[in-house]
């Protein structure tokens, strides 16, 4: 199973100050990847001292074949398999 780092209310995801030093997390937090080992170590281990003011992390656990990406809507998000869009 792969693990995935997702905000779970409005406002939008981001990661508290001391969990980007400790875990060495990028320090604008909308570019770190949300299945980067450290992240997922820092919600793991860190409980709600992860969070920045406006997010609540959880980490979601999806099949590893999974081509998956990111739902979101005022910050509130969710993981979804990618599929084929046209237009």
């Amino acid at each position: 199973m792969k693990k995935i780092v997702i905000n779970k209310c409005f406002g939008g995801f981001g990661y508290s100050d001391e969990a980007q030093k400790k875990y060495g997390l990028p320090e604008y937090d909308f570019h770190c990847e949300r299945d980067n080992p450290n992240l997922i170590k820092a919600v793991e281990e860190m409980g709600q001292d992860v969070n920045s003011r406006f997010s609540e992390l959880k980490i979601v656990e999806i099949p590893d074949d999974v081509e998956w990406g990111i739902d979101e809507y005022d910050g509130l998000e969710s993981v979804a398999e990618v599929h084929r869009t046209w237009e």
